[in-house]
């Protein structure tokens, strides 16, 4: 069973009621076919930009842009005032602090999005949909996706709930409207989406950064 998301919400302001828990795994006919469909979007995006919100254990919120390019590349540009970056560039990913000049990472495999920057992995085994429970029961919605995923031969990774909405204009019909990451320590971020775009040009600068440590002479 996945872990409560504490009255969180992974879809858009008025597309879902308040997500207390999540609940046991979706039928198996059904939920198969759920995340083949969610798999099926994944591999056919091949970028996509949004708008971030995200929110964590402290109700403190961040807001910014998501940049994201196969294989494996991703950018979160927070707004300006936000000495935070996040940048994957396809084999890790690294957050850049330029408050106090640290720079960390770790590798993608290593982190809950994963499933998300690499759609070819077999996720079949740590990967499963879904039903949220609204209001202490379960309320399947036809419109509505819910994928959550840990690995099990890694719990310190966490564990990550993605929602998706079913639209046909996005990819292979459904969309990413956000997803809620539990850490090994309990606590949670929540991210949402907004104005996603589809397979739109993204270069590949987009997957730099300027690095804040001091640079020595050899």
């Amino acid at each position: 069973m996945a872990a409560p998301l504490s009255a969180q919400k992974i879809f858009p302001q008025g597309t879902s009621p308040q997500l207390g828990a999540v609940a046991a795994p979706n039928g198996p006919v059904i939920a198969a076919a759920q995340l083949a469909q969610v798999q099926a979007h994944l591999r056919a995006v091949t970028t996509m930009t949004a708008n971030f919100s995200q929110t964590d254990t402290n109700d403190k919120t961040l807001t910014g842009t998501l940049t994201l390019k196969r294989p494996g590349r991703i950018r979160f540009q927070y707004a300006p005032g936000v000495p935070l970056l996040i940048v994957g560039d396809g084999k890790a990913l690294t957050m850049i602090d330029y408050q106090v000049g640290q720079v960390s990472r770790w590798p993608v495999g290593n982190s809950p999005l994963a499933i998300l920057l690499d759609p070819d992995k077999d996720v079949s085994r740590y990967v499963h949909a879904v039903l949220p429970r609204i209001g202490g029961q379960v309320r399947p919605d036809p419109n509505k996706i819910l994928i959550a995923g840990r690995d099990p031969k890694h719990p310190e990774f966490g564990e990550i709930v993605l929602g998706f909405v079913r639209t046909p204009a996005a990819p292979a019909g459904v969309m990413l409207t956000g997803w809620s990451v539990t850490d090994a320590q309990g606590g949670q971020t929540t991210t949402l989406l907004s104005n996603q775009r589809f397979n739109v040009p993204v270069s590949d600068s987009s997957f730099t950064f300027r690095d804040p440590r001091p640079q020595t002479r050899r």
